[in-house]
């Protein structure tokens, strides 16, 4: 038999030798590894949120973005003060919370006085320590809260109303309560003109003359609903009824409660300029009763 010898390479090993080769060490890298704070994902990419709260930590971290979110917060606080001051000045809400201030009790008798108010003795409005008492404690005082309801239900009854004549569309809808706004405002205005030229010494503000002037609403929901229940002539009756009724109100409670005691004790020609005033402001509720209902009942 032939000898036939295999000579090996040093760099060669037989399979299942024991020495194995190192592997060479990895080369170092080019640049710095700055990606500590994100968490490696497959692919290289960072965790999903990683960026953002980075981006969060170096803002907070940033005193310029401090300085200039302390800035931004005292500019805001600057203007809701300044938006808080100019509302108080022209609508204080501490007042506005007064004539708000009712419950059950008050808004049923103050109801049945508006519907029927001749029996009624005492119209002075009652006072605890120089300072009126809320219309819960006392049903004399002026409130705002009949008023807008009245003036809600008054506007859905003019739409039921108008359906129920197959005239209804929410362009007539809506001129009917633009309509019925406008004229008590009018009103207000007319009335503070009246009294800053009768110069009447009194705490009449434009809230008290508001709810005066709103209290007609209950009269005018009374005549439509009457009118559509029975006829033009239940309407008829009901405006004769709820007009009298309204101007009788009106006329004691200025006397009393808007116009005061103090100021009938002065002269007779501004007396007589203030009993014009009371009369003029009764005598003008019938008519507009009239004309912001009449078109409702067919």
């Amino acid at each position: 038999m032939l000898d036939i010898s295999v000579t090996y390479s040093g760099t060669y090993k037989p399979i299942g030798s024991k020495h194995r080769v190192r592997a060479a060490p990895d080369p170092p890298p080019l640049f710095d590894d700055t990606s500590g704070g994100y968490s490696s994902q497959p692919g290289g990419y960072p965790a999903p949120g990683a960026e953002v709260a980075f981006n969060v930590n170096h803002l907070l971290g940033d005193p310029v973005a401090n300085v200039a979110m302390a800035y931004g917060s005292s500019i805001a606080s600057h203007g809701k003060d300044m938006v808080h001051k100019e509302l108080h000045r022209f609508v204080s809400v501490n007042k506005l919370k007064y004539f708000f201030a009712v419950d059950t009790a008050y808004v049923a008798k103050k109801l049945g006085l508006l519907v029927f108010p001749y029996t009624h003795q005492n119209w002075e409005v009652q006072y605890s320590r120089d300072v009126p008492l809320p219309p819960r404690q006392d049903l004399n005082a002026p409130d705002l809260y009949i008023p807008t309801m009245a003036f809600i239900t008054y506007v859905l009854l003019a739409g039921m109303a108008l359906g129920i004549q197959k005239r209804f569309s929410p362009e007539v809808l809506g001129l009917c309560a633009s309509t019925a706004l406008v004229w008590v405002v009018l009103e207000v205005l007319a009335l503070l003109l009246g009294i800053y030229l009768a110069t009447v010494r009194s705490d009449l503000s434009t809230f008290h003359l508001l709810a005066y002037s709103g209290y007609k609403y209950v009269g005018m929901i009374l005549s439509v609903l009457t009118g559509l229940l029975f006829g033009s002539d239940g309407y008829y009756v009901a405006l004769a009824w709820t007009s009298s009724a309204l101007m009788y109100f009106i006329v004691r409670s200025f006397r009393t409660a808007a116009l005061g005691p103090d100021s009938m004790g002065g002269p007779a020609p501004r007396q007589r300029l203030q009993l014009y005033l009371t009369l003029g402001a009764a005598a003008f509720q019938p008519l507009i009763i009239y004309w912001l209902t009449f078109h409702l009942i067919r």
